[in-house]
């Protein structure tokens, strides 16, 4: 019975290779065979376990025989696998190279030390390049290299609100009303990982897992500029623990008025930002799954990333999904899935959304934890700066906010047209509140002829409506007579709006008080 069996599968071969009026694939010739011989062990086989000989994908047609990859599948599917790690590794790699771009756009600016403070003693204008900055408070910017330095300390005054994140963008502690100093200011020493030595007293004691980190500080302006450029001038300190009795003396940067570039790349070049924070960070400053990730597309630590001509196509193909990807993320968020609690005013399908999905920012789901790539992902593309403080809400103290990417039919917004924004009377703030509005492209502030292209309660000679609400208008021309609430736009771009609440009282916290939609003005 066996001879017969392979006799008649021989001739079938010569059968199909002799047949020249038909073609057939590889997996075709080769499965071209008589019934399979049954056994004394034969069972019968759930067809949902087996692979079939023509397989059709959205990558196309895969060929088996009996379930063993061709050469030219396997092929095929690797290149997908890569592709597919490739986008992955994009958006999972994503807060390590806005990181790594923060940090050396800061270091071309000549911040380079620990005792240099990049300082915004005229606020930050659009000619910055930097995710969704606002126009209304004096930044200052330290970077720590615990590699470098060891140790290191940041003497904090009070009255500042900020935060320190590590070299992949995690939230490590915040300094301010919501840290250990509760707003009174203080020494934070931050500890290299795998520190050993002795811990001094008089600290709030950090432990590091990474070497680099940003340290992000906000003063309140409600005093003046100068009030507060002294404030922090007089009294940040940041340098060694090694050097606390010899402490260099501290140099302020300004990044006022000037241009520079704090963004990931979103082509090729992202791998290569992505290997550099791989490279120089300790091995387990990340998590075991994305380092994997990145491992599977040659970015690995001690190891030269060079993939070859093949790859970088591949690469350059995944960061161009990936990009669209985020983008995708950030502008049409699953409110259905993922991303059901972005929404700020979900009972009436607004169109406004939060930064933080359900204001969570650690991403860790609503157990805490599982983790939501979607809601990193959502916050990492088109914002910086990781705090607890920045997601919780405060009657009267710190601030809130709520974004537009989208009009109130849910279209994205057009240069060229006219869009209206209402107001509603009886802002709920302590303090004030502001618009600005941003570029879909750098995810930074629009660069029109405004310098700061913000508009809000400070705004001088904005015009008030006779029920009290306010028309903010958003188009290339301001309406007549409506200069003062008016930002500019640019035919042939797109944009998206920023609205913030600084000291939010309970109508705007418990959602009683909602802002308009913006409406196209036809």
């Amino acid at each position: 019975m066996k001879i017969q069996s392979i006799i008649l599968v021989s001739l079938t071969f010569v059968a199909v290779s002799c047949n020249s009026g038909t073609e057939k694939t590889e997996a075709e010739a080769t499965n071209a065979k008589v019934e399979i011989p049954t056994y004394s062990q034969t069972t019968e086989i759930p067809t949902g376990i087996t692979t079939p000989d023509i397989v059709e994908t959205s990558i196309g047609t895969l060929e088996f025989f009996d379930g063993a990859p061709m050469p030219a599948t396997a092929d095929k599917v690797y290149d997908y696998l890569n592709t597919a790690r490739g986008v992955e590794s994009f958006l999972k790699g994503m807060p390590l190279a806005s990181m790594y771009a923060m940090l050396e756009a800061q270091y071309k600016m000549g911040a380079k030390e620990v005792n240099e403070v990049l300082i915004f003693e005229k606020l930050m204008d659009s000619k910055s390049l930097f995710l969704t900055a606002n126009t209304s408070t004096l930044y200052s910017f330290v970077i720590l290299d615990l590699l470098r330095d060891g140790p290191t300390v940041i003497e904090s005054p009070s009255g500042l609100l900020g935060a320190i994140n590590d070299a992949a963008f995690n939230y490590i502690e915040d300094i301010g009303p919501l840290g250990p100093d509760k707003g009174q200011g203080g020494k934070f020493l931050v500890l290299p990982p795998d520190y050993e030595g002795e811990i001094p007293s008089g600290y709030f004691v950090i432990q590091a897992k990474s070497y680099r980190h940003w340290v992000f500080l906000r003063a309140p302006i409600a005093d003046g500029l100068e009030k507060a450029e002294a404030h922090v001038k007089d009294n940040l300190r940041a340098y060694p623990l090694a050097k606390q009795n010899n402490q260099p003396a501290m140099k302020f940067v300004s990044g006022s008025g000037k241009a520079f570039n704090t963004i990931h790349s979103n082509d090729y070049s992202f791998y290569e930002e992505l290997n550099s924070v791989i490279q120089y960070e300790p091995y387990g400053f990340i998590d075991a799954e994305r380092r994997g990730v990145f491992a599977s597309i040659g970015i690995e630590k001690g190891k030269k990333f060079n993939p070859d001509a093949h790859m970088k196509k591949l690469l350059t193909d995944a960061v161009a999904i990936g990009n669209a990807s985020a983008r995708s993320i950030v502008w049409y968020p699953k409110f259905d899935g993922t991303l059901k609690a972005a929404q700020v005013y979900p009972k009436i399908n607004s169109s406004w959304i939060m930064a933080y999905a359900g204001k969570n920012v650690f991403f860790n789901g609503e157990d805490g934890q599982t983790m939501n790539t979607d809601a990193r992902v959502f916050f990492h593309y088109p914002y910086t700066g990781v705090t607890p403080a920045m997601a919780k809400s405060f009657v009267g103290k710190g601030s809130d906010y709520t974004i537009a990417f989208v009009d109130s039919k849910k279209m994205v917004f057009d240069g060229s047209k006219t869009y209206k924004l209402n107001i509603p009377a009886n802002v709920p703030v302590k303090d004030f509140w502001a618009i600005t509005h941003y570029d879909t492209q750098t995810r930074s502030m629009l660069q029109t002829s405004q310098e700061f292209p913000t508009v809000g309660s400070q705004t001088e000679g904005i015009k008030q409506n006779d029920d009290g609400s306010y028309d903010i208008y958003f188009a290339p021309e301001a309406p007549e007579g409506y200069e003062n609430n008016w930002l500019e736009t640019i035919p042939g771009k797109s944009w998206f709006t920023i609205f913030r609440a600084y000291g939010p009282l309970e109508p705007w916290i418990n959602k009683t008080w909602i802002p308009g939609e913006v409406e196209l003005v036809k």
